[in-house]
This record gives C-alpha cells, structure tokens and sequence, in this order.
C-alpha cells in the first residue's frame, strides 16, 4: 500500500532544523513518505547544513529510505521510508564539529518508535553552538525518554567542540513497542546537579565555571551539592557546562552553557545557572528545551500528555504543527498564571 506523501513547508514558524528532524523521524516511524521545502528558510545560511545531512543519511540508509535531493544547501527533500529496517551497529563521522546531540534526537526516536534496537557511533561535536550539549542530553533528555519508554544510552568517549570537531559519542538504543503518556504538572524540589568540563585548557576553568554556578544559585536559595569539575580530551580547546535537576518521575529540567573565545568562565556557570533558574523558581517540570523534544514520541503515544512548562517557544509551536500533521495528534497550549500547560493526545 503507497502512503500518500506528506508536504511540510520548512519555513513555517520558526522555520529551523528542528522541522527537518521531526519530519524525518516521523515518517521513518509511521511509514509515510514526506517532503519538506522551504528547509532552515529563516536562517543566515538555509538549507541543509551537514549535521542535517548526516542525520538524514543514517535514518534514510537504516530504514532503506529512497532520499531525493540530499545534499548540503538543498532547499526541498523527499525522503520515501521502505517497511525495511536495518540494525546492528553503525558508525558515522559528521566530518566536521557538526551537533551530535541533534543528530541522536532524531536517530533516537525513529530507531526506537519503530521498535527496533541499534548501537551507533558518532564523531563530530558534543558541546557546540545552537545545540543541546551532550551532558543534557545525557542527564535530562535520556531520564524524560526513559519514563514515556525509550531508553537509549550516550557515553562520552572524546568532547567535540568547534571548529575540528572529533568528539565520539557511543549510543546504544532499545526498541520501544508503543510510547507512554505523561503527566508532569507540578514541579517538586530537588537538589540540582552540576557537571562542569573542559578541554585543552587548565582545570581552574572548570572549577570557575562551577563556582559562578553554585554562586548563582545560592542567591536564589538553592543548595547543591553535588557537582564535578573535570579536564577531558579533545582535539579543539572548549568548555561546557550542565546545571540540571532529574529524576524517575521529573522533574526534567536543565540549563546548559558552552566557553567561547572571549567569554569568561564565570559567565559561562553563570548562565547555565539562569537557564535552570528559569524553570526551578517557577516550579515547572519540564524546561522549554526539553518541551519541543516531548512533542515527537507523545504525538505517537495512544492517549493524552499534559505537561508544564515556564514558555510556549516557537520552536515548540512549529514541533507541535509538524508532528501533527504526520502524526493526527491533537494538541493544545494554554496559559496559567506564569505558565503554560501542553496538551498532546491521539
């Protein structure tokens, strides 16, 4: 039986890679071939950059995928999953310190969704611009999947930072037959975490970075302590930093940081320390990252989600249309007092 093909137009909303993702993994999962024009149309450089490329290569060679126009730069793709999948093990270089934590967000749920298991290495960029780094995918991301029912793991073998790239990252991901729902609603305290990292430059950088951290978040009367500063190897200097608190049951929240040239270490601690802030003062238990990275396996889950978050992004408003289209989710976002209730259901 031939699906009738899916049109997305890229340039809705926010008009980012994230349409892209979600597009891709969906139609891997429900069968059904899409096209997406209009790629990254809002961005500096549009079109297909190569961590999109490389993401869509991996599920479109793992599903058997017929994938017209992929190529960098490309403004429109067609991408036509066959009923056939391919496991085991791969191994894939970005060639470039293109994002590894965007590439996994879409390899995890398409592999897993269609309940099917893979092992999956990956060079490129762990902690880079515009881009989750790979500790909140790790600590917050992986914990949020866990309690819909999709395990996956992702261990560090070598950071990635910008411009050569060169991080490993091993993920191993297990089948998943159908998504569960989930309500988070109501934050509960819980003492944060932090993991501070540097590379190719001297340990003291990541001590201050934690430092400014736990400075920040004294101010607002949050103990922590449990936090780690480490020096790990890499082939480009760099820095990143996770503030993030999880558990079984949320909450989910994190606020992530990455060095750049000219940023000092205390300012990198400290707008991790905001980032979690934003969420942990109000009380929420999902952040508004990891909002839009729910949308996609609760669109598929049988049943209604509800969750809270501080912000409705426009990224999550994009991700919710787009998945809804492929997916015939319904869905809503209504707002309460300084916050917003998400509402998936199929």
């Amino acid at each position: 039986m031939v699906l009738d093909l899916v049109r997305i137009d890229g340039s809705q909303g926010e008009g980012g890679g994230q349409i892209l993702r979600t597009a891709i993994s969906l139609s891997a999962i429900t069968g059904k071939p899409i096209e997406v024009t209009g790629i990254r149309a809002k961005r500096q450089n549009p079109g297909l950059r190569p961590q999109h490329l490389t993401a869509i290569k991996i599920v479109g060679d793992l599903f058997h995928a017929k994938v017209e126009n992929l190529q960098v730069g490309a403004e429109w793709v067609r991408f036509t999953p066959s009923d056939r999948f391919e496991g085991g093990s791969v191994k894939v270089d970005v060639g470039t310190a293109g994002s590894i934590p965007m590439i996994l967000m879409t390899v995890v749920p398409a592999v897993s969704l269609s309940n099917n298991s893979l092992g999956i290495e990956l060079i490129g960029g762990t902690d880079v611009k515009a881009s989750p780094t790979i500790d909140y995918i790790r600590h917050v991301v992986a914990d949020a999947y866990r309690n819909i029912g999709i395990k996956f793991s992702s261990d560090v073998l070598k950071r990635g930072y910008y411009p050569k790239g060169g991080g490993i990252v091993q993920s191993n991901i297990e089948p998943c037959k159908a998504p569960g729902t989930i309500e988070l609603l109501n934050g509960r305290n819980l003492e944060p975490k932090i993991t501070s990292v540097c590379s190719q430059l001297p340990r003291h950088v990541a001590e201050r970075q934690t430092t400014s951290a736990l400075l920040a978040l004294e101010k607002k009367g949050i103990r922590c302590q449990n936090y780690t500063a480490s020096l790990e190897t890499s082939l480009s200097p760099g820095t990143s930093i996770l503030v993030y608190s999880a558990s079984d049951f949320g909450p989910f929240i994190g606020g992530d940081s990455i060095g750049e040239l000219g940023k000092r270490a205390e300012a990198v601690g400290t707008e991790a320390a905001e980032r979690y802030l934003e969420s942990s003062l109000a009380q929420v238990p999902v952040d508004a990252f990891l909002a839009d990275m729910l949308v996609l396996p609760l669109a598929l889950a049988k049943g209604k989600s509800r969750y809270r978050i501080t912000r409705a992004t426009e990224h999550l408003r994009t991700n919710l249309q787009v998945a809804s289209r492929i997916a015939g989710c319904k869905y809503g976002i209504e707002q309460q007092g300084n916050s917003h209730i998400v509402t998936i259901e199929n």
